[in-house]
């Protein structure tokens, strides 16, 4: 149990994104019969990509207009809670972001098998990035923190 903690806030989630992708490609080159060719596929993953960068990026712009820090390594940094803009709707938007854009990534290759890389990405920054996040933020917030949390989800 004491290595699963040794994990929480240490990667940062970009790299996280960067391994998630590559195994994504990985599964699109090793899993060649699980591809799938569905119609307009390369359309639709664009829209999941730039849905997943607009999502990021107004998460990011929220936090630099209440001046607060967008390092995830260290939440206790964090001088207000954001609730504005995208964050009345997730408490995460740029991490939603990066699973969109994972969702299109895998759908650009065609990779079915790629396609659970997703909830895996999801699973691991939940468990090592969002918990100990949600932890740090209740500490120096308080209830304010705990009745954001009530109000909106985590993911969506």
């Amino acid at each position: 149990m004491k290595a699963m903690h040794a994990l929480e806030l240490r990667i940062p989630p970009a790299l996280v994104w960067f391994l998630a992708a590559g195994a994504i490609f990985a599964c699109a080159r090793g899993f060649p019969a699980g591809r799938s060719e569905l119609p307009a596929r390369h359309a639709v993953a664009v829209g999941c990509a730039l849905a997943g960068l607009a999502l990021a990026l107004a998460g990011v712009r929220e936090f630099r207009r209440a001046q607060t820090t967008v390092n995830p390594l260290e939440p206790g940094r964090a001088r207000s809670i954001v609730s504005s803009g995208v964050y009345r709707h997730t408490r995460n938007p740029m991490y939603l972001g990066m699973a969109l854009g994972l969702v299109g990534w895998a759908l650009w290759t065609g990779s079915l098998a790629g396609l659970v890389v997703v909830p895996v990405f999801m699973s691991y920054l939940t468990h090592f990035q969002l918990i100990p996040e949600e932890r740090a933020l209740l500490a120096r917030f308080g209830r304010a923190y705990a009745d954001y949390c009530v109000q909106v989800r985590r993911w969506l």
